[in-house]
């Protein structure tokens, strides 16, 4: 089933992107509606499969887990300041290593609260796919550690029609230095996910987050480099290096194996096995 989750997820996501893309701009309300079904498309998908193989105990099962919120505080600290950690030390060694201050955001640091408060349910359309759904059935196979680098380039690979979206961020920005960004965060995400039991909400906080603090200190290449270029700016390769660093602290505080198993999930995911799209 985990195949299937992911084919489907790519096939919804990468049709409706690359139709905003070529024919529909994302700045009309049809664009715009369709470039959000699409990051609803990993969500969509996990609830889709997960009906069919167990029926609405399992659909509740998987969507509790964003009403895990008895977590220590420290955790949702984490999740909500980690991106501007990350993206603040990259300022500090910038100054260090250029003598000079990158530029900085101009979005007032009272509207990120609330940005990150109002954009939390939207992670939702990503989260209960992939930590939700994803990281636990390749934990089975892979371990902690290995789902959380394996779902990470699965994740970063599927971000990548919105590289040719005009009006988008990342319109036409690097694309591999993103991946290897998006791999490192996907290694934070497991690891606050197992450190909380498996909370979707510290997921989808900490996603928010990221969102909406990243450009503090802003990455994007003022002009364009191409997709496939490797031309990033010494912002988004000092970002890439902090995160790599917490991404090996975090793998070196995962177990080595499956913390994510629980009775339940294996009966689900051992009713996948046998269920996938036929009866």
């Amino acid at each position: 089933m985990l195949t299937v989750f992911f084919v489907l997820t790519y096939a919804l996501t990468w049709t409706l992107f690359i139709l905003v893309a070529v024919a529909v701009p994302v700045r009309t309300s049809l664009g715009g509606a369709m470039a959000l079904l699409g990051a609803f498309a990993p969500a969509i998908v996990a609830i889709s499969l997960t009906w069919r193989a167990g029926g609405a105990p399992a659909v509740r099962a998987l969507l509790s887990r964003i009403l895990i919120v008895d977590v220590p505080v420290r955790l949702y600290v984490l999740a909500l300041t980690f991106m501007a950690g990350v993206k603040l030390a990259a300022a500090a060694l910038h100054r260090v290593i250029d003598g000079t201050w990158p530029r900085f955001g101009t979005e007032p640091l009272w509207l990120l609260p609330l940005a990150v408060a109002f954009s939390a349910p939207f992670q939702a359309g990503e989260e209960i796919g992939w930590r939700g759904f994803a990281l636990p059935r390749l934990a089975q196979r892979f371990g902690l550690r290995g789902a959380s680098l394996v779902l990470g380039a699965i994740w970063a690979l599927w971000h990548l029609p919105k590289f040719y979206i005009a009006d988008a961020d990342a319109y036409h920005q690097s694309f591999a230095v993103y991946a290897a960004q998006v791999i490192a965060m996907s290694v934070a995400l497991a690891w606050i996910y197992y450190r909380s039991g498996g909370s979707l909400l510290l997921a989808m906080l900490m996603h928010s987050a990221v969102n909406n603090t990243k450009d503090i200190v802003p990455s994007a290449a003022t002009v364009p480099p191409g997709v496939f270029s490797l031309n990033a700016s010494m912002v988004s390769w000092l970002t890439l290096s902090i995160l790599w660093v917490a991404a090996a602290y975090f793998l070196r505080r995962m177990p080595a194996g499956n913390p994510l198993g629980s009775t339940a999930l294996k009966e689900t995911i051992d009713a996948d096995r046998t269920t996938v799209l036929g009866p």
